[in-house]
């Protein structure tokens, strides 16, 4: 089974990803941690953002990895942790440009399509179910507030260390919002068959149980 969930910066996409992958003993794939990977990397290698041939020859020779450690899934790249250095702001900043452009896209996808084709997978992202898994058995769009998605963000920032005023958080996302549904390949929509949820008022677990109900209401035992 292939479960999508596309949404906004903050929307509580992978939080609800994880915990459902968990649920359901599916595997979990963060992809857009692994956008964040190249960026890291581009920045780390004073790689021009705005140059898509050394980026797509950065990201072919990139070697993106998901592990599970004792409480959460770590993200390796080229066999380094960098679960906490791709949250950064410098990252958080600069992904939405590396991530539009369109090779690095189809490099990207065709890596996120060869992890879901083995497997039973929750996948989070901005054009999952449009670009990646277009024949995911769900699609779910995920939205909230700007102001409950800076507060999210703040919040996780902050758990890592990274933490920032809440009104630089909001610029940002404002900014990341504009970026993802303007960019030519892969930008943020709603599709025809999005299950569409604005979690603005709902706890965590509140959205797990009404998307557990959702899967439940189809037939699928959970």
């Amino acid at each position: 089974m292939q479960i999508a969930i596309d949404g906004p910066a903050g929307a509580g996409k992978s939080t609800i990803a994880r915990r459902l992958a968990d649920k359901l003993g599916f595997v979990y794939i963060d992809t857009g941690a692994m956008y964040r990977c190249i960026t890291w990397k581009a920045i780390k290698n004073e790689v021009d953002l705005a140059d898509a041939g050394q980026l797509t020859n950065l990201a072919r020779d990139t070697h993106i990895e998901f592990r599970q450690g004792s409480s959460h899934q770590l993200v390796f790249c080229d066999g380094q942790d960098v679960s906490s250095a791709i949250r950064s702001h410098e990252v958080n900043a600069a992904v939405s440009k590396v991530a539009s452009h369109p090779e690095i896209r189809r490099i990207m996808v065709r890596q996120q399509q060869h992890m879901a084709s083995n497997n039973s997978v929750v996948m989070d992202g901005r054009d999952i179910g449009e670009c990646v898994l277009p024949e995911a058995e769900y699609k779910f769009f995920l939205t909230a507030s700007i102001e409950e998605r800076a507060r999210r963000r703040q919040a996780e920032l902050t758990a890592t260390g990274l933490g920032h005023e809440l009104e630089k958080v909001k610029i940002e996302i404002e900014e990341r919002d504009k970026s993802d549904a303007n960019r030519e390949v892969g930008s943020l929509k709603i599709l025809p068959d999005s299950i569409v949820i604005d979690s603005s008022s709902m706890t965590i677990d509140d959205l797990m149980n009404l998307i557990l109900d959702t899967i439940r209401g189809s037939g699928y035992a959970v």
